[in-house]
């Protein structure tokens, strides 16, 4: 395996970290998740994917973020060990830097302007969100973990606005799409998310299949400086077609082949 694909296996558990939607959890379950970390023996339950994700309104803006992997872990091995997994361990304590933004969405865009005159209407129409804008987000992530020669382009399905592709150079491709996802809001400077997607890793000899969980848990404070911190941590699993599927289930469901701990740190760039 080359020195490219494995840094690709390496990223692909991190590129959820800024698409996807979310929805207000039971108090406590996804809090008592982080707490629980790295004892994780199932995927977490969530509801089916609809929509895009909404950040609170302090997310609004551009942000220079900082990821740092401070810990990776194998739970099954020696037994179960993911491509790419001992490779990663370069990564720990070293910072990676991308830029990120995030916009409010208008949700009138596709109405015709004379039926904005209608009070009935008006009062009835969905509210602006603050939302990441996956393909500026999408392609600073990618270039910053693989370098801008490997990166050809990223790029939003029109018919799924959370289904990213991304392709690559040497044929390659990365297909990812939300399928689950959850949120609690304990406090209104802090929130945590989860979501669950499924990513598709084409070449032109082989396809690679996973599911990835990101759960994050936000911090913001407003002073000095405006500035996001964060927990993040992104576990592996198998899919159905990998061979070692079912020796990775266990009696409470699928089980984590690899748990990647990050620190979070935005900065706004202006």
């Amino acid at each position: 395996m080359n020195s490219l694909v494995r840094k690709i296996l390496i990223w692909i558990g991190t590129i959820a970290i800024w698409c996807g939607s979310i929805q207000i959890s039971l108090a406590g379950d996804l809090s008592d998740r982080v707490a629980r970390y790295p004892d994780w023996n199932a995927q977490p339950k969530v509801a089916l994917h609809e929509g895009e994700l909404s950040y609170p309104e302090w997310f609004r803006g551009r942000w220079m973020a900082n990821s740092t992997l401070l810990e990776q872990i194998a739970p099954l091995a020696p037994e179960i060990v993911t491509p790419g997994f001992e490779s990663n361990r370069q990564y720990i304590d070293k910072p990676i830097e991308f830029t990120v933004q995030f916009i409010q969405t208008d949700p009138n865009k596709n109405l015709k302007s004379s039926l904005l005159n209608l009070p009935k209407l008006k009062s009835n129409l969905p509210t602006p969100k603050i939302v990441a804008d996956r393909a500026f987000n999408g392609l600073n992530i990618t270039t910053a973990y693989l370098g801008a020669a490997n990166v050809k382009s990223v790029k939003i399905d029109p018919q799924n606005p959370t289904k990213q592709i991304t392709q690559l150079t040497q044929d390659r491709q990365l297909e990812a799409f939300v399928t689950g996802f959850d949120l609690e809001a304990p406090a209104p400077n802090r929130f945590i998310s989860t979501e669950v997607s499924q990513q598709v890793f084409r070449t032109t000899a082989t396809i690679y299949l996973n599911t990835v969980e990101t759960t994050t848990s936000y911090q913001f404070s407003a002073t000095p400086i405006p500035k996001i911190t964060a927990t993040q941590i992104s576990a592996i699993y198998l899919s159905p077609q990998d061979p070692d599927y079912f020796r990775s289930r266990g009696k409470q469901g699928d089980r984590p082949v690899a748990l990647y701990k990050y620190r979070l740190e935005l900065i706004p760039t202006s």
